[in-house]
């Protein structure tokens, strides 16, 4: 590789041939996940842009491919998670059934975001969250670190092959989501193909409703008479309270879809003057008792999907839509966590040290984040994710949002992008998603079809779960759309065997069209009962 670099700092660190039948774990570093069989590759790990940051810890940005033998002709970039600062399995995890994609012949890229979890964790700043006190290091996190790992990875294939690729593709969701928005907006020539689940695209605002969301859980802690604190706050909604949650929503909106089923698919229908009468119908007329609920706890409810607003009543970011997967295992684990107190709240374990290092100038590392929450002014402190200062030349929202509704460069190269998220997704609202298409279509005349389209899964929760057909592959979709011009017109989905309807198959359809059945005897369990109508 030496002089064909596009980046000459670039080095390779390690490289090893790895035969075929190599098992490698399909999760990140710290989860369990099952391991898959590879075929012969070559694994790379390499690193470029070595620097000493502002905050004198050592920053590089590493990438992490793998170069199957028997190549496809494609390569795949693999978004990250979280906080990134992890190189990622760069295995190509492109389905929820599908085997890997370096199995298919693609070869694959992952990368850290240009820091490390580990090395560059100081508990005085934030712990993995301590690169939000470097402003590059903040830059490179929010989508700056995309184009240098994708140009050396291209770069690679073609030493290697004796030929670039001949499609370049991207998959993430949540933060991997982001960056696949990223991507077609900044750099609209890097990728053919586009898929971005629950894409975190306004990162900086959703960290302030995770904010809000726990003030307003809090009240409801409050109001029982209990100090608030990570355990009470888990304790604001029993398992049985957000039963009657999802009961009244599905009491209210059901049949919306022209079925009572268990799935609420016209959810954009499913408006507060439905559901909010259904609620006060389950308020106790007393003290709190099993079978009904505390007038606190539908207060919160209607704020959290009214979404986060200032004292002059201005949104600061979208609401979230009633839908079914309110009571879903992963909505409870983000809003309030899990049900035996077995993990605390994600807003606040891992959304206020986000919020308050990474996505605000200046940034700051509060020891005590649940009272950081709790204290957060609406007026005084949402604005700093827009504000500069010091070595802060750019906001946390520029250098991470990623709401721009031009397409237009992406569209020229003749890029296709799908994205899917849940109506249940509880740290970014569907209905932001949903809101950026109407303005990408607005922008493009009526013809953002052409470029993205994005499915809403009905219950499905963050990336999946909920109670939901979260099982389908919307990178096999794509790959039709880029390289045989079949646009998506609907995508099967199933449902998982821990989900209330074991094996049932619904489409998933670009909005804005809803699943709707074909006949009033339809059955309820088989996708070609149903078709997707505009709504």
């Amino acid at each position: 590789m030496k002089g064909a670099w596009p980046e000459a700092d670039t080095r390779i660190d390690t490289a090893e041939y790895l035969a075929a039948g190599t098992q490698a774990p399909a999760g990140p570093p710290g989860v369990s996940a099952p391991a898959v069989t590879l075929p012969a590759h070559c694994e790379i790990v390499g690193s470029m842009r070595h620097r000493k940051g502002v905050d004198g810890q050592n920053y590089a940005l590493r990438f992490h491919v793998r170069l199957p033998e028997q190549w496809n002709g494609r390569l795949l970039f693999e978004g990250g998670g979280g906080l990134d600062g992890n190189l990622g399995s760069a295995l190509g995890m492109i389905g929820f059934t599908k085997p890997p994609a370096i199995s298919e012949g693609f070869a694959v890229v992952s990368q850290d975001s240009g820091h490390d979890a580990r090395a560059n964790n100081d508990p005085a700043h934030g712990g993995d969250a301590a690169f939000g006190f470097d402003p590059q290091a903040r830059a490179d996190y929010g989508g700056a670190s995309i184009k240098p790992v994708a140009l050396a990875a291209k770069a690679l294939a073609e030493r290697f092959y004796g030929n670039g690729p001949r499609y370049s593709y991207f998959v993430g969701c949540s933060k991997g989501g982001q960056e696949g928005m990223m991507a077609a907006q900044r750099y609209p020539t890097l990728f053919d193909g586009i898929v971005s689940g629950a894409p975190g695209f306004s990162l900086p605002r959703a960290a302030l409703a995770e904010a809000w969301d726990t003030q307003q859980f809090a009240a409801v802690v409050r109001a029982k008479g209990e100090q608030v604190t990570p355990a009470t706050l888990t304790r604001s909604f029993s398992g049985a309270d957000l039963d009657l949650v999802r009961g009244a929503v599905l009491a209210s909106c059901d049949a919306d879809d022209g079925l009572r089923d268990g799935i609420v698919g016209a959810f954009r229908q499913c408006t507060s003057a439905k559901v909010l009468p259904e609620l006060k119908r389950l308020t106790c007329g007393g003290a709190k008792q099993s079978g009904c609920l505390i007038p606190a706890q539908v207060e919160a409810l209607e704020r959290i999907h009214d979404g986060p607003r200032n004292s002059r009543g201005e949104p600061l970011y979208a609401g979230f839509p009633w839908d079914g997967g309110w009571s879903g295992r992963d909505w409870r684990g983000w809003k309030i966590g899990a049900a035996d107190g077995s993990m605390p709240s994600l807003n606040v374990a891992m959304g206020s040290i986000a919020l308050a290092a990474v996505f605000s100038t200046p940034p700051t590392a509060p020891q005590d984040r649940l009272a950081y929450d709790l204290g957060f002014d609406f007026d005084r402190d949402a604005p700093k994710i827009y504000a500069t200062g010091g070595a802060f030349r750019r906001s946390a929202w520029q250098d991470i949002g990623a709401r721009s509704a031009d397409l237009s460069a992406f569209r020229r190269r003749g890029g296709r992008m799908i994205v899917y998220q849940g109506a249940s997704d509880p740290v970014f609202s569907v209905t932001d998603t949903l809101n950026w298409w109407d303005e990408v279509n607005a922008r493009e005349n009526g013809n953002a079809a052409q470029v993205v389209r994005v499915f809403p899964v009905a219950g499905m929760n963050h990336c999946g779960g909920g109670p939901s057909t979260d099982q389908f592959d919307a990178f096999t979709a794509l790959l039709g759309w880029v390289e045989h011009g079949q646009a998506p017109d609907r995508i099967v989905a199933a449902s998982a065997p821990g989900s209330p309807w074991p094996g049932r198959t619904r489409p998933l359809c670009p909005y804005p069209s809803i699943a709707r059945p074909k006949s009033p005897d339809a059955d309820p369990e088989n996708a070609e009962s149903f078709k997707c109508v505009r709504s």
